[in-house]
C-alpha cells in the first residue's frame, strides 16, 4: 500500500487503485455520520475532491490522489457511513480508480515514511 499526505491510502488490484482513509485520519475525523461518493465513470485529476465526509466534528473532503477515472464506488458507505471508523483499511474503502500511469504511486509513501510522518 501507499499513502498520502492527506492520510489516503491507495492499494493496486490489477489495473485499479482502490483509495480509502487511514486510521488515523478516521479517528482524527472522530465518528463518521455521512458520506457523498462520485458518480462512476467520472474523470478526475490529481486534488480534485471527490468524497465529502462528514463527521460529528467536521466536514472533509477526499481528494482525487491520481488523474484518472472513477469505475467502482462502494455503496455500503451511504447506508453504514460508521464502516469508515470501524474499518477503515478494509471494508471503508471509497472507490476505485483506473488510472494511466502506474508509475505514479511511486510519488507516495511507503508505511514506514506514514507512520514516521504521523509520528
Amino acid at each position: 500500500m501507499k499513502y498520502t499526505k492527506e492520510h489516503e491510502w491507495l492499494k493496486v488490484e490489477g489495473d485499479l487503485v482502490v483509495v480509502g482513509i487511514t486510521e488515523h485520519a478516521a479517528t482524527q475525523l472522530g465518528d463518521v455520520v455521512f458520506v457523498e461518493l462520485p458518480e462512476i465513470e467520472t474523470m478526475v485529476s490529481t486534488g480534485d475532491e471527490v468524497v465529502v465526509i462528514e463527521s460529528v466534528k467536521a466536514a472533509s473532503d477526499i481528494l482525487a490522489p491520481l488523474d484518472g477515472e472513477i469505475v467502482e464506488v462502494n455503496d455500503k458507505l451511504v447506508d453504514k457511513p460508521a464502516l469508515v471508523n470501524e474499518d477503515p483499511v478494509g471494508e471503508a474503502w471509497f472507490f476505485k480508480m483506473k488510472i494511466d500511469d502506474m508509475s505514479a504511486l511511486d510519488d507516495y509513501m511507503d508505511e514506514d515514511e506514514y507512520n514516521d510522518y504521523i509520528g
